[in-house]
């Protein structure tokens, strides 16, 4: 398993398809949800795509990018199916917050977590703000995390 950390422009055109595939299969497909799938922050110059790969297949993937210039979001987390109860999820959220910090401005991390996530990301060390709330016909709740300064 290989993990990386590129931008949009650094991403070559067989590893931007399996992202969008993975994307895909898991928030249109799997969770039978027809949005837009791909959007502005995708391109976006400072937007980072942190990922896993096995012999060419996104097994992990999560995009961090500026929300507004104190706020970092991490969006678009996954792990595609094959590699679920691995351990894979939590890595990858360690490695984004990691990317997330290291922009620099960020005082803030934020991410809109499906509820049934909610315990998880918990452990990742963020917290619930706000009420739930339906995106897409799938319950959501933001969720903030304050970076320890070192």
């Amino acid at each position: 398993m290989q993990w990386q950390c590129k931008k949009f422009l650094e991403l070559d055109v067989p590893t931007l398809f399996t992202i969008m595939k993975a994307r895909v299969d898991v928030f249109v497909v799997e969770q039978a949800c027809p949005y837009p799938e791909l959007d502005e922050f995708d391109r976006a110059f400072d937007t980072h795509h942190v990922y896993a790969s096995v012999d060419g297949c996104i097994a992990a993937y999560a995009r961090v990018y500026v929300q507004t210039p104190e706020c970092i979001a991490i969006g678009r987390v996954l792990v595609s199916e094959r590699y679920r109860g691995k351990g894979l999820a939590a890595t990858l959220m360690e490695k984004s917050i990691a990317v997330a910090i290291n922009y620099g401005s960020c005082s803030e991390i934020k991410l809109s977590a499906q509820t049934y996530l909610l315990k998880f990301y918990a452990e990742q060390g963020f917290k619930s703000i706000g009420d739930p709330y339906l995106e897409d016909g799938i319950e959501h709740q933001d969720m903030i995390l304050i970076p320890e300064r070192k």
